[in-house]
């Protein structure tokens, strides 16, 4: 469901990735309002964020936002679900962390309602300049979310921590702002992507996973307060943002072992990653060439350690989720691979329907019932396992 967005925008020249923020934020299906200070507008047009939001843009110089009434400060963080200040300048920071309303921006954090998280964005000698590092300090004591500085190459000409992240990664994070986190306190291990067995230093064995559901899942966990670990293969998706921990694992034996160094720490286990059943055990340290007699070479295959079935045979496991993908009798399989792995929750998806597509058809199959959905994107198939994962926890 969409939310009614204010988006702040404070002077630099981050302010230019603003303006795809409200692309993909209206993409979403959330409604924005852009609020603008002086400084900003001479980064950026208020006309340009007019043309993008689709409402009229508030500035320090007009309230043509407010309804007339000379109230923009309080009608619109009334309006709003959520008021996010991106870019953030070290001004703006300063004055909202000590309590200083003095132009529009500050006025609105000062006269909301609603949560407010700010992006800064800041030369790097600034983000470390003490009194702005105690700035912050206070912001998060506050109960602001403060959406830490990328590091890289700043406009200035200086490299460090100070860039505002991207604007899709500040579009991945806001919902969890305004999201229940009934995971809070709770460890969650994934495994995402297809694994790739070797069979000489340019070809494998592969299959067509994308990555996608384990992206979304990694994010639907991290949104309901999960902290969140990511072990992943070959993948054709972004990596969620501001994850705990993440490594890539390409075979499925380095994934094996990947999960079992993190496994003891967490609470839940969620084994997305398409793992191949086998394993080339003749592989080639050079690449193989033809030899002119018209044979094949000979390929020997060895069974994979099963990293859900060893995981789920701990002393003491973590709570397991399991995946089948199945291309024909998708249940029956699923309910029979539930039982041998011995796991409490399952999620079982036809192939055609779901590996290396945007959508996904699932059914979630645990102790207690079955559990089916119709198709939808796959971050909605995610919130929907991430809540009856929540329902099943001890």
């Amino acid at each position: 469901m969409g939310k009614h967005i204010l988006l702040g925008i404070s002077g630099g020249i981050a302010a230019y990735k603003s303006c795809e923020l409200v692309r993909l934020l209206k993409k979403q299906g959330h409604d924005v309002t852009v609020a603008m200070s002086r400084a900003a507008a001479e980064f950026v047009s208020p006309l340009t964020f007019q043309a993008l939001s689709g409402n009229p843009v508030l500035t320090d110089t007009h309230d043509g936002a407010s309804g007339g009434n000379g109230m923009a400060h309080i009608n619109l963080t009334r309006q709003a679900d959520v008021f996010l200040i991106a870019p953030a300048s070290a001004n703006t920071l300063a004055k909202i962390a000590n309590g200083i309303a003095d132009n529009l921006l500050t006025n609105l954090a000062a006269a909301r309602k609603c949560p407010l998280a700010v992006a800064p964005a800041m030369n790097v000698e600034m983000w470390h300049n003490p009194a702005n590092l105690r700035n912050i300090a206070q912001l998060c004591a506050d109960g602001i979310t403060v959406f830490q500085p990328a590091n890289g190459e700043q406009a200035c000409g200086e490299s460090g921590l100070g860039r505002m992240p991207e604007a899709a990664e500040l579009a991945d994070l806001l919902p969890d702002v305004w999201s229940p986190k009934p995971l809070l306190g709770k460890k969650v291990l994934l495994t995402a992507g297809a694994t790739f067995e070797a069979i000489d230093p340019v070809r494998g064995i592969t299959n067509i996973s994308s990555g996608q559901m384990g992206m979304a899942l990694a994010r639907a966990c991290r949104t309901a307060g999960a902290e969140v670990s990511l072990v992943y293969g070959q993948i054709q998706a972004a990596l969620p943002a501001d994850l705990h921990h993440s490594e890539q694992a390409v075979s499925a034996e380095a994934m094996y072992r990947a999960v079992h160094r993190l496994i003891a720490e967490q609470d839940v286990f969620i084994a997305v990653a398409a793992v191949a059943d086998y394993k080339v055990k003749n592989s080639s340290a050079q690449k193989l060439k033809k030899d002119g007699t018209g044979r094949p070479p000979v390929i020997e295959l060895a069974e994979n350690p099963d990293i859900l079935a060893s995981v789920a045979a701990l002393q003491n496991p973590p709570f397991c989720v399991g995946f089948a993908a199945e291309s024909e009798n998708v249940l029956e399989y699923a309910r029979a691979k539930r039982l041998k792995k011995n796991v409490p929750m399952l999620v079982a998806n036809q192939v055609s329907q779901a590996m290396g597509k945007t959508t996904n058809q699932i059914t979630i199959i645990d102790n207690n019932q079955e559990l089916s959905f119709p198709e939808t994107g796959k971050q909605q198939a995610a919130e929907a396992i991430v809540s009856r994962l929540v329902q099943l926890l001890p």
